[in-house]
């Protein structure tokens, strides 16, 4: 038998998405092959056996980690996401599926990403860098500064973001995940209050032009494959959010939010959308598995890419296992392929 670590919860405000993502793990690899350890993360840092009300405190997580033949991090967001705990696995050699340090910490930063993926020569959304100066201070004008693209910073102005990109506009934290902090806005005010909402989250916030067209998503799987190394992406998927985006709520608590696979766009375009996927998460230098995310463009058919999740959602209703199951792979075959990776 395999000790398999599975690590949830955490610190970020994905820490409940995480939870469900680690139940339909636990609840689908294969017991037969894997003895599960869980090792759960509360709110405030501290681990435990299990998230249930039984629980026990792991007093030394690193001699737990060590107990076991691999980890599978089913972390979302900071502090599970973002390289900090794949930094830890590094450190203390502990054999863990998915990205490592470097595509992790990318793959979370938007605007990094956004910088990686232009050097990939990835079409993208036109964007606009805003960093957070001070989140207390009222002066809105003093609490923020937007980074050129040589790095130099200037006082915000509504009216200098207005001159690169047109509205609507999608304003979000650079490393928040799941939708979480993100807004739309449709004017000058909306902007504003976007901006402010999402420095809460982040102290680097991405403002986007809007895209009018379908949002799409592909999977990504590297694996080992007769003794050598293979990345392969999935089908395409569509998203129809239940709300005017796709937001936390329409992702988790909305049934009215459907996600036809295959996505109803010509075949040719799910193929070059494939190859970029595989490009994005090159670029990034991942491991194990991403969802890399576009639009398809109304009118133009123009494939945009908008972001990458290193370790995307592993619910029952995510998208990641539905993609691979559409292209014939289930979901205890794909935790078995990316937990094989690294034993």
């Amino acid at each position: 038998m395999i000790n398999l670590g599975v690590v949830y919860g955490g610190v970020s405000t994905e820490h409940d998405v995480s939870k469900m993502s680690a139940k339909s793990v636990i609840d689908n690899v294969n017991k037969e092959k894997y003895n599960i350890h869980k090792m759960f993360i509360d709110k405030d840092g501290k681990w435990y056996n299990s998230s249930e009300e039984d629980k026990k405190e792991i007093e030394n997580p690193l001699s737990a980690l060590k107990d076991v033949d691999v980890v599978f991090p089913v972390l979302h967001g900071k502090g599970g996401e973002d390289g900090t705990i794949q930094g830890l696995f590094e450190m203390f050699n502990v054999p863990y599926v998915g990205c490592g340090v470097l595509a992790s910490s990318v793959g979370m930063d938007k605007v990094y990403t956004k910088i990686i993926f232009e050097k990939a020569g990835l079409n993208q959304a036109p964007y606009v860098y805003v960093k957070v100066l001070d989140k207390e201070n009222g002066n809105f004008e003093k609490s923020y500064v937007i980074v050129n693209e040589d790095f130099s910073e200037e006082p915000i102005n509504i009216g200098k973001i207005t001159e690169k990109i047109k509205y609507p506009m999608f304003v979000k934290p650079s490393s928040s995940g799941s939708s979480v902090g993100v807004r739309k806005a449709t004017n000058d005010e909306e902007l504003k209050e976007a901006i402010q909402y999402a420095g809460k989250f982040d102290n680097k916030v991405l403002v986007e032009q809007g895209i009018i067209g379908k949002e799409v998503e592909c999977a990504v799987l590297n694996s080992k494959v007769n003794n050598g190394e293979d990345t392969i992406a999935s089908t395409v998927g569509e998203i129809l959010p239940a709300e005017e985006f796709y937001s936390y709520d329409a992702k988790y608590n909305m049934s009215e939010s459907k996600t036809p696979i295959p996505a109803s766009i010509p075949q040719d375009t799910i193929e070059e959308i494939r190859k970029q996927a595989v490009k994005a998460f090159k670029a990034i230098d991942g491991k194990g598995l991403s969802r890399v995310d576009f639009f398809v463009e109304e009118g133009t058919g123009k494939i945009i890419i908008n972001e990458i999740n290193t370790l995307p959602g592993f619910t029952k209703i995510s998208m990641y296992p539905k993609l691979f199951e559409a292209v014939g792979i289930n979901y205890s075959e794909l935790l078995d392929r990316l937990i094989q990776n690294e034993i």
